[in-house]
């Protein structure tokens, strides 16, 4: 038997199916997964008799058979989405043609968080739990138990929400830095969180956004946020000149994915003074894979990102927005989708360098790595600024642990080093 002879028996196959044959094509595809020697095409024609065949249970048995061999096939998930309900062939869009944007602003309906004892502003407490009246102290409880739910991937991207999803939000920008910022409901002033400008909202504005799926609470109150700052600066021995900006808390926007498939890799490595061949392949199963959703902090933002716990985060409410701004997300999900996989890859690159050594052109296919599921996240943070010397340096504190990260002067860092040495 010709070694194509399965391939040959699979594009025949194809052609008929296109050509809406699908009687004569069920046949060919019926010999390709007889004969088939190889995963890939055992994949391809399952995928295909999937096409073909009307009775549910055999579409059902020929999509999962799809996706044991090749769980990133995103078209076989798509059609086991449809198969269960979950996406209707309606939603489906054409990337290349995605719906016009909403028409501009307009008001919109919005429920005040006001104190129903005194009627005074309530505002989110850092206890994770509540919402307190500035006035006559009332507390009122907030809902946390149930955690945001991750969102289905390939749903996304086939139906557009990956792309935009309309919601009706408050937002302002700030005039100084060019920030956008999303806001509760009740607020009518801001000030912005990273250069300290006041604004007054005119107006609720209807933006092409993805609603967040949770927020992980802001758990470091301001007395608390000061003193790991100065616990910091002291022992980073940074005396600022002058006074620094006031510290100012906000959530910042994340991407979370999880990501599951194998990286199949080859190389060389040295043994006994001698290049041998060497291969194989690592499975690529990641959870709570995060991505900043801001270019703003991007030097601080890898260390600062690692040292949030998602797993318990509740999901998102609105009244968690009562007296802290959220930056609204720069980074469209399917971009951060692409770094999300980037970070996957490198990781799984640094593990095979760890295992075997220093692999000599390391070569690695990363296709078959595909993302199952995804959250937009809110992270609490509080961000200052300091001076030193006529320069300004930033400095951001994680609103769950306290972790302190922030940019230091290079000759504070080389007198903290001659001390540790002793010169």
């Amino acid at each position: 038997m010709p070694e194509e002879y399965d391939n040959d028996l699979l594009r025949e196959g194809i052609l008929h199916y296109r050509s809406k044959e699908y009687d004569l094509a069920r046949l060919y595809f019926e010999r390709a997964l007889d004969v088939a020697d190889d995963l890939p095409t055992r994949s391809q024609a399952n995928y295909y008799m999937s096409l073909v065949v009307d009775d549910p249970q055999l579409k059902r048995k020929y999509l999962e058979e799809t996706l044991a061999i090749d769980m990133g096939n995103a078209a076989a998930r798509r059609e086991l989405a449809i198969l269960d309900g979950k996406l209707k062939p309606a939603e489906i869009i054409n990337p290349d043609a995605l719906p016009a944007p909403a028409p501009g602003s307009h008001e919109v309906s919005a429920d005040r968080f006001t104190c129903p004892k005194c009627g005074g502003r309530m505002v989110y407490t850092p206890d994770g739990v509540s919402l307190v009246c500035e006035s006559c102290s009332r507390v009122q409880k907030l809902n946390t138990a149930t955690p945001g739910a991750d969102q289905d991937f390939f749903i996304a991207m086939a139906n557009g929400k990956g792309f935009r999803k309309t919601i009706s939000v408050k937002t302002f920008r700030c005039q100084g830095c060019g920030v956008d910022f999303l806001l509760a409901p009740s607020e009518l002033s801001a000030t912005c969180a990273y250069c300290g400008s006041l604004h007054v909202i005119a107006m609720q504005t209807e933006r092409e956004l993805v609603e967040p799926d949770a927020v992980i609470p802001m758990e470091v109150n301001l007395s608390q946020a000061v003193l790991k700052l100065a616990h910091w600066m002291e022992k980073k021995r940074i005396k600022p000149l002058g006074k620094g900006t006031p510290l100012r808390g906000l959530y910042m926007p994340a991407w979370s994915f999880d990501l599951i498939g194998n990286i199949p890799w080859s190389g060389r490595v040295i043994r006994n003074k001698r290049e041998v061949p060497v291969c194989g392949e690592n499975p690529a199963t990641f959870n709570n894979v995060c991505v900043p959703g801001s270019t703003k902090l991007a030097g601080l933002l890898p260390e600062l990102l690692t040292g949030y716990s998602l797993l318990s985060a509740p999901a998102y409410d609105p009244h968690f927005l009562a007296g802290w701004p959220a930056q609204v997300y720069e980074t469209a999900m399917s971009d951060a989708a692409l770094e999300a996989r980037r970070l996957a890859v490198e990781k799984i690159r640094l593990d095979i360098q760890a295992e075997h050594g220093s692999v000599i052109d390391l070569r690695y296919s990363p296709s078959s790595i595909s993302i199952t599921s995804y959250q937009l996240i809110l992270l609490p943070l509080w961000v200052t600024d300091y001076s030193l010397e006529g320069k300004t340096y930033r400095v951001v504190i994680n609103g769950q642990s306290g972790a302190v990260h922030g940019e230091t002067p290079v000759h504070n860092l080389k007198e903290l080093l001659g001390d540790l040495l002793g010169t």
